[in-house]
């Protein structure tokens, strides 16, 4: 599985596997002439790579902006909204590791219009979902499904321009911040706690939202409900979520990374990630984490288990009816 390389590390993985002992002077030639030609080739070689891993981003985004009930704004308008956050979630650097092509976060963002409040301000509803491979199979499983409500101003051809530590418009902070939380959860699936970097940047982002936007654009204080932006990264970074970040690199790395070789040990570290979280959610109660994991992961756990032994069923049902009751009847049917 691929484990991040920062691009200083790259750069110089790429200048240590240079045999320079191979270049030989040729007849008629003199060695320092040749010496500066190739070194010239090389530089010129080692600038285009450390150019390319430079920019080569984190995410692989697609966008859907849907507009059901226009009657005051051009369809255009979100047509350009569309591109623009697409080239603002994939040509940002978000991070300073080297992601390959193959490597990057496939991302799916849909923003649904719900309520044009005038000609640039919208209400909306703003869902997502990031998705990561599984190791020795052609299966990608998602570590993040969520859904916003959000309000925005923008008007056509407006930049998207994001600026750490100031607060210039809703929707570029929104992205922002879901950017360093898909972020995060993709860390922690590959190491222990491995995101917090990032999901430290998602908290920098809701608390540099001055009271004034905070009042206007809901969704960055804990008054504004207790299912919020407010109250995702607070969760992911409280003390008692330490279980649960733990239980994300167990369920991703040791468990679901290990199914193609051994489905049944597979599926046991599974279950043992499950009952942490589980064990975080008796600790704290009704957290907005637990949701979104359920949320992301309800069918992906019932399909694991329809192969599991009885034993490994009873546990999985009795852990998850607690963790997600909502769906108990879901569970119960693996069997």
């Amino acid at each position: 599985m691929v484990l991040r390389k920062s691009t200083t590390d790259k750069i110089w993985d790429l200048i240590s596997s240079i045999s320079w002992s191979n270049l030989q002077p040729e007849i008629g030639v003199t060695f320092a002439a040749q010496m500066t030609t190739m070194q010239r080739i090389y530089t010129t070689f080692l600038f285009c790579l450390f150019t390319g891993l430079l920019f080569a981003q984190e995410f692989n985004t697609t966008v859907s902006v849907n507009t059901p009930n226009l009657a005051l704004t051009d369809p255009k308008v979100f047509e350009t909204l569309e591109t623009a956050i697409q080239e603002f979630m994939n040509t940002r650097k978000w991070t300073d590791d080297v992601f390959e092509p193959e490597e990057r976060i496939d991302l799916n963002i849909q923003l649904t219009i719900e309520k044009e409040n005038n000609p640039t301000s919208f209400d909306a509803n703003f869902s997502l979902q990031a998705t990561r491979p599984i190791y020795g199979s052609d299966q990608s499983t998602a570590t993040i499904t969520h859904i916003d409500k959000i309000t925005f101003i923008y008007e056509q051809f407006q930049p998207l321009e994001y600026s750490e530590n100031q607060f210039d418009n809703n929707l570029v902070s929104v992205l922002a911040f879901y950017a360093y939380i898909v972020l995060g959860m993709d860390y922690d699936s590959f190491s222990p706690l491995g995101g917090e970097f990032h999901l430290q940047k998602a908290q920098e982002i809701v608390s540099n939202i001055p009271p004034a936007a905070a009042a206007s654009f809901k969704g960055w204080r804990s008054v504004d409900g207790n299912r919020n932006r407010y109250w995702l990264i607070e969760n992911l970074l409280k003390p008692q979520a330490r279980n649960f970040r733990q239980a994300t690199y167990e369920y991703h790395r040791q468990g679901l990374d290990l199914m193609a070789e051994n489905s049944g040990a597979g599926r046991a570290l599974v279950l043992s990630a499950i009952k942490k979280v589980g064990e975080m959610n008796r600790t704290y109660p009704n957290s907005m984490i637990a949701q979104v994991w359920s949320n992301t992961k309800r069918d992906e756990i019932i399909e694991i288990f329809k192969a599991g032994s009885l034993t490994e069923q009873n546990e999985m049902i009795s852990n998850m009816i607690k963790i997600d009751p909502a769906d108990a009847s879901k569970y119960r049917s693996v069997k």
